[in-house]
């Protein structure tokens, strides 16, 4: 896992999206502009979250979020998502 500088604020939290698949489970390779966007990702910063809801998800989760979840985030060459922690949908 990564070193992020990033500090949410709040119920925020940053996760590093899966990589998405390259290939199907019979061996059929799928091409970049086939590809989902991936609904899983592991949280590498957390706020701290609201003084009457704290944090349930911490750093190092992995997580299923929404697949139009969070605003997307290309930060020292990598790709992240920001999202309120309300749309992560569970800790896998």
């Amino acid at each position: 896992m990564s070193e992020i500088t990033i500090k949410p604020l709040a119920d925020r939290v940053v996760v590093m999206p899966a990589p998405a698949e390259t290939q199907t489970a019979s061996g059929i390779i799928i091409p970049d502009t086939a590809k989902e966007k991936p609904q899983q990702g592991t949280v590498v910063a957390a706020g701290n979250g609201k003084p009457e809801e704290p944090m349930t998800v911490k750093v190092g989760d992995k997580v299923l979020y929404g697949k139009y979840s969070g605003t997307e985030l290309k930060w020292e060459g990598k790709d992240y998502l920001i999202m309120r922690e309300s749309d992560i949908l569970a800790i896998v």
